[in-house]
């Protein structure tokens, strides 16, 4: 169970425990209504009746509730790159689906999620913050408690996180940089594919910087790509509107199977604020090995 301490301090003198919970810990009204009816708040070490007001001096604590989810258990790899009290940080494989759904119940990030807490002795409720797409690897975060979830949700909403991509694209992109400001849909609701719609469609901002050009062949460019909205599929429409599908992406015309059997896009990058202390975290996935494998190929 996820534990919050804090010291009174003089500038807290005549704020009650609610209103301290609140500046200090940025709790959302939700989460302050469970902490108050079970009876989850502390003042040295005795519960809280009520909203009172501390004195300075006064420690005040708080538990968040116990939750867990209750997906089957199954042997699905985890690979966590930064993990603390309050969310775990995970580089996410390709084939496999973050949650489960109706036409995918089972083998997905979720089921592995469950046998990863059974082997590290932990119990908590599974929330994703961000989704990738199957056969998109890399950096997937979960949030550990509500608290959480609701900071970085709102983190995301004000675009405070920053997601960078690496992929492999068709053909050889002439510009250094740019931005692709298109607007995403979903032209056919019996499709999973997403297209480019001035009408209907939703605002879609992508930057992109070349990292590497390879004219062997019909050519081939590395970029690196910076979401500032977060649709389905984004990037691989964006980059297959202006005529640069993404290698091995047959849904959006760029199929290479002597390449890669998937899109050749990896999360690499995250940086967002702790949900807790506020301090900038910076994190990194490398390369996948099919991914290198494909540079490869396309050098020699």
């Amino acid at each position: 169970m996820a534990k919050f301490e804090y010291i009174v301090t003089k500038e807290d003198e005549g704020v009650p425990v609610k209103g301290l919970l609140r500046t200090k810990f940025k709790f959302s009204s939700r989460l302050l209504t469970k902490l108050k009816y079970q009876h989850l708040v502390f003042l040295n070490g005795e519960e809280v009746a009520g909203w009172i007001t501390p004195e300075i001096g006064d420690v005040l604590s708080i538990k968040l509730p116990e939750e867990k989810s209750d997906f089957p258990v199954e042997d699905i790899p985890i690979y966590p790159v930064f993990e603390d009290d309050d969310l775990l940080v995970l580089n996410k494989q390709p084939g496999v689906i973050v949650h489960p759904t109706k036409g995918h119940p089972s083998h997905t990030i979720a089921n592995g999620l469950m046998k990863y807490m059974e082997d590290t002795a932990q119990m908590f409720k599974i929330r994703f913050v961000n989704r990738l797409d199957m056969d998109t690897t890399g950096l997937l975060i979960v949030a550990k408690n509500s608290h959480s979830q609701d900071n970085l949700t709102k983190q995301m909403k004000a675009n405070a996180v920053e997601k960078r991509y690496i992929a492999v694209a068709n053909g050889i992109i002439d510009k250094d940089a740019f931005t692709i400001d298109l607007p995403i849909g979903r032209p056919d609701p019996e499709n999973v594919a997403r297209g480019v719609m001035q009408e209907g469609g939703f605002p879609s901002i992508t930057h992109v910087k070349v990292l590497e050009r390879f004219p062997k062949g019909k050519g081939y460019t590395m970029v690196e790509l910076l979401l500032e909205t977060g649709r389905t599929h984004q990037i691989r429409v964006h980059m297959s509107h202006i005529g640069h599908p993404l290698v091995g992406d047959y849904l959006y015309g760029g199929e290479n199977p002597w390449l890669i059997e998937r899109q050749a896009l990896h999360a690499f990058k995250l940086s967002f604020n702790h949900p807790l202390t506020g301090e900038r975290l910076e994190i990194e996935a490398p390369l996948p090995a099919d991914i290198q494998e494909v540079i490869k190929k396309i050098k020699s």
